[in-house]
């Protein structure tokens, strides 16, 4: 089995900081993109932030220039640090990972249960 556990999210004021953290965990052979989407209430799910295994990001351009995206390959473990938050960033965000198990299967999308991040003063 494969897990996405995330930590971090909250409530925050606007224009305040908040970071995420996601590890994943199981029986991983390589992981090549892992990233955040997010869902508010009423909306479809969207891509924030993704990070490839080289290091190559990109962003939704509404988060451009707040949010930071970066991982760990050692620790398979990827993180989104967000600043100037507005009261529009308030979503649940989820994990992502696409990984492979071992050598021979395909690369498949992995998921986490989510955490709300709640941006209102």
């Amino acid at each position: 089995q494969v897990q996405l556990v995330e930590s971090g999210g909250g409530l925050v004021q606007p224009g305040g900081s908040l970071s995420l953290s996601c590890a994943a965990s199981g029986i991983i052979f390589s992981i090549d993109r892992m990233g955040w989407y997010r869902q508010a209430p009423g909306k479809e799910r969207e891509l924030v932030a993704a990070v490839m295994s080289g290091g190559g990001t990109n962003y939704a351009d509404s988060v451009k220039g707040r949010f930071t995206i970066w991982r760990d390959n050692a620790k398979n473990t990827v993180y989104l640090q967000m600043n100037s938050l507005k009261p529009e960033d308030t979503a649940v965000y989820y994990c992502n990972a696409n990984l492979k198990r071992d050598r021979y299967t395909i690369a498949m999308e992995y998921w986490g249960k989510g955490s709300l991040v709640t941006v209102s003063s």
